[in-house]
């Protein structure tokens, strides 16, 4: 099988997160796309995540009916920060025969060579870069050969929809209707997830 591995924290997960596996299960003609919501990321405080019971449920609710979308505990079942590579070598020893595709947004791209073993993420996984069409294509000069080489780009709508700006229309008692699947705005309203 194809399977594309999409992790985030998905706090909370939006239409443009769907909007993304789905282009990139499309363009890259993927079996399955995995969400992974993340427990401790490296780049962020800890304890600023919504709970990952929360964000784990509001992806479930997000991807019913879409069998081409499975949504995976690997880094919530885990106590240590949540490195990629990790990640990746765990889905690797339970799926020794599929082939693992990391997508990532193109603006992180950039950020690649600062993460853990970058090569070794490369060597795992093919790293899909997802543009958004309204934006520059994102530039890999600055990834190192044996990387850039294991790099495909996907472009999708623009779509500028963003977890920070809907915890904040949560906070300030705005709509967030159609920039959430109509399941996750309802978790979010009746568990007041970002009222607090």
């Amino acid at each position: 099988m194809k399977i594309g591995i999409f992790g985030g924290a998905f706090d909370p997960v939006h239409n443009g997160h769907l909007l993304l596996a789905d282009q990139c299960r499309e363009q890259c003609g993927l079996d399955e796309v995995w969400f992974v919501p993340t427990r401790n990321p490296p780049h962020k405080e800890a304890g600023c995540l919504s709970p990952g019971k929360d964000r784990f449920e509001m992806l479930v609710l997000a991807t019913a009916g879409v069998p081409e979308f499975v949504v995976k505990r690997i880094e919530l079942d885990r106590d240590d920060v949540s490195w990629t590579i990790d990640t990746l070598r765990s889905i690797r020893e339970t799926n020794p025969q599929d082939e693992l595709f990391m997508l990532i947004g193109a603006d992180s791209l950039c950020d690649l060579p600062t993460w853990r073993e970058p090569e070794a993420i490369a060597k795992l996984a093919t790293i899909v870069a997802v543009n958004r069409g309204d934006s520059e294509p994102a530039r890999v000069n600055r990834l190192p050969v044996d990387v850039s080489d294991r790099v495909r780009f996907v472009t999708m709508p623009g779509v500028a929809i963003s977890a920070t700006d809907i915890r904040s229309r949560v906070v300030d008692g705005r709509a967030i209707r159609f920039l959430v699947p109509r399941a996750v705005e309802q978790l979010i309203l009746e568990r007041g997830v970002y009222s607090s």
